[in-house]
């Protein structure tokens, strides 16, 4: 019997049947439901991942720029010498206090006509303050007598460390917008000269310009030099920087320093197509060394108060 009488003979159990156009139709419709109801999630989880994505940039952003601030700022007025120093010929010292003697020492990298240097060790230990430099040669008034190969250091800090403000009486010193700090920010025994400026206005970038202090010309912030872009002014027109400062015999000390950065995103929200806003704020951000130095003060200890370098002075303009 073939095949074909067989299907006859059970009454077409063996004929082939399929969806009609309606059907077909319907399960078209709900799979393209289904299938705009996942794309639209989809959609959506791409635009929340782009508004994550866009603010954690300007986090980080934000968040590495006031770190470095918060420990350059702690380190200002940190004074080092970048290797050992000592006296090259002995110096026979004159007890009255009066006599301006010159030496030679094996090194002057670091050393600054004003700055006090500790010489010596134990009972022939004195603090001498440096008149004069001329290339390997210091000049100072010893008192005590000292050998050759006597060590000569440095210790305290700068009571400028912090460049107080121009409210103090400070030429060119620190302001809303530009941050001054100077000494051995890095710890690495070099001693360097740091601005900051926040440009909220112009360039909407936040600078930070280093040099070595006896660097004697000060080159203007470049592209080189931007920590921080997109920066906005503040609310309530807010300062980016905010000083604590107190007196001490004339003597101006910056305590404390308050930073204040608005930032917004570099690319608009995808969502609500705004670019996003944040604010920053450091409050009381110490510096260290000028604190020490400013209890030193306080105590009537003058012997470790190291002043402003001429160098500095002629980099703050």
């Amino acid at each position: 019997m073939t095949y074909s009488v067989r299907c006859k003979r059970l009454q077409g159990a063996c004929s082939e049947t399929g969806y009609t156009l309606i059907e077909l139709m319907i399960a078209v419709a709900v799979l393209m439901i289904v299938s705009a109801s996942v794309f639209n999630g989809v959609q959506q989880l791409t635009q929340v991942s782009a508004t994550v994505h866009n603010r954690s940039e300007m986090h980080a952003g934000v968040r590495n720029a006031t770190e470095l601030l918060q420990q350059e700022i702690g380190q200002a007025g940190r004074i080092a010498l970048p290797q050992a120093v000592w006296l090259m010929a002995p110096v026979v010292g004159d007890p009255t206090g009066v006599a301006v003697q010159p030496v030679a020492v094996n090194d002057v990298t670091g050393l600054f006509v004003g700055e006090q240097v500790l010489v010596d060790a134990g009972l022939s230990q004195e603090t001498v303050e440096i008149t004069a430099i001329a290339g390997l040669i210091i000049s100072g008034v010893f008192v005590n007598d000292h050998l050759v190969n006597t060590p000569v250091d440095v210790q305290g800090g700068f009571t400028s460390g912090v460049v107080p403000t121009a409210a103090s009486g400070t030429v060119n010193g620190s302001t809303d917008t530009v941050l001054k700090i100077f000494g051995d920010i890095n710890s690495d025994g070099n001693m360097v000269y740091v601005e900051y400026t926040c440009d909220a206005l112009v360039t909407n970038n936040l600078y930070r310009n280093s040099m070595p202090f006896t660097a004697g010309v000060k080159n203007p912030p470049t592209v080189a030099q931007v920590l921080l872009n997109n920066v906005q002014p503040n609310p309530d027109g807010a300062a980016c920087f905010i000083y604590q400062q107190v007196s001490v015999s004339g003597t101006t000390y910056v305590t404390d320093v308050a930073v204040t950065l608005t930032v917004q995103t570099e690319r608009r929200d995808p969502v609500t197509g705004l670019f996003q806003m944040e604010t920053k704020a450091l409050l009381n951000v110490s510096p260290r060394n000028v604190f020490q130095v400013w209890q030193m003060a306080s105590l009537n200890i003058n012997s470790r108060l190291q002043p402003m370098p001429a160098s500095v002075t002629a980099l703050l303009p």
